[in-house]
């Protein structure tokens, strides 16, 4: 499992859950804080503007201690719908651009799969070509105009 956390420019972090190891509440707080030192280093920008976090309803991103950490850290966490690919900016763009670069090749190990994933991360780094959560509002509207219906060619 990977735990991504990326925005209009880049992907800004990633952590590989170690084989075994279950994403809990601590572990996803403990990520939340590594996220901020990185940010805090890097990405100044971001920490100044106060970033808007979607992230999905899984419990370790409901959790007090997290739901706390985001208000200390006065970030605001969108609510995030049922799920529906329509609402969900990896689905729009980032699954399919780290998945087309590997297609068609078999790895071996676990430790060949992750250097693909991190070369397509690279390069989806420096392409600047993840435009899915940009285009967030514009498919919220439209999900909202077709009360929640699929929506072909989005």
């Amino acid at each position: 499992m990977i735990i991504l956390a990326y925005d209009h420019r880049e992907i800004i972090m990633t952590d590989r859950v170690p084989r075994g190891k279950s994403v809990t509440i601590a572990y996803y707080h403990d990520w939340m804080q590594k996220l901020r030192r990185k940010m805090h280093k890097n990405r100044p920008d971001l920490l100044r503007d106060g970033p808007l976090i979607l992230h999905d309803d899984a419990r370790p991103h409901l959790g007090k201690v997290v739901t706390d950490l985001l208000s200390k850290y006065e970030w605001e966490a969108l609510p995030h719908a049922p799920y529906s690919p329509d609402m969900s900016p990896p689905e729009f763009d980032l699954f399919h651009e780290l998945k087309e670069p590997m297609r068609g090749h078999r790895f071996p190990t676990l430790e060949e799969v992750s250097a693909a994933v991190t070369r397509a991360i690279r390069r989806l780094n420096k392409s600047s070509t993840l435009n899915g959560i940009a285009n967030l509002p514009k498919r919220w509207d439209a999900v909202i105009e077709k009360q929640g219906d699929y929506i072909e060619g989005m």
